[in-house]
């Protein structure tokens, strides 16, 4: 074997349908038990595979991390334009925030407690998801002559977002306190301040 086509190896190519089933079953294990239960014997068998094929592809579990992170961020970033372009991108953002790939972005902030790398890379990516989110809470406030001094977008974004994720992340616990509250708030500030239909 060549040295380049081990190499690509290494770094887990891009074509491989037992590296895409590994992400997959890497991201149900996260999802579904948490990111410790994530170890090279569980994704191998939630996946069908052999354990050495794991470290095949990925030679540490970084790695794998790095290619779940990876992987679904960038499906949110493309969920995330596609908000943008809906008739209420309001409404848009607030859903995407309250999906299972949020859930899972919040486990990787777990697993980031404990691998510098990952924190790393999760802050890059949500610098871009918080962008695209500041934009759009601006767009809508403006089309409204909301007061962005006495309402920064940026933190008006971030309470929706944060909500969206908390409601998430204590309905997986069984905690619902607040939350048809918190939810019909939600639904009354994005009804209000949703942009115009053009």
């Amino acid at each position: 074997m060549s040295s380049s086509t081990a190499s690509e190896r290494s770094r887990g190519g891009r074509t491989s349908a037992t590296r895409d089933a590994l992400i997959r079953a890497t991201a149900q294990v996260m999802l579904e038990e948490g990111y410790a239960a994530a170890t090279s014997r569980r994704v191998a068998a939630k996946a069908g595979v052999k354990p050495a094929l794991v470290h095949y592809y990925f030679p540490t579990m970084d790695d794998l991390f790095l290619a779940v992170l990876r992987d679904g961020a960038e499906t949110n970033l493309a969920r995330q334009r596609q908000a943008l372009a809906d008739d209420e991108p309001l409404h848009a953002l607030w859903r995407l925030n309250s999906t299972h790939g949020a859930k899972l972005f919040m486990e990787f902030m777990a697993l980031a407690n404990h691998r510098k790398e990952i924190r790393s890379e999760i802050a890059a990516y949500a610098e871009r998801f918080g962008d695209v989110e500041e934009s759009a809470v601006t767009l809508a406030m403006r089309a409204h002559g909301v007061d962005m001094e006495a309402f920064p977008p940026v933190v008006m974004s971030m309470i929706v977002t944060s909500l969206a994720r908390i409601v998430l992340l204590e309905r997986g616990l069984g905690i619902t306190r607040g939350h048809a509250e918190a939810e019909a708030f939600i639904k009354h500030y994005v009804e209000r301040f949703e942009l115009p239909s053009s």
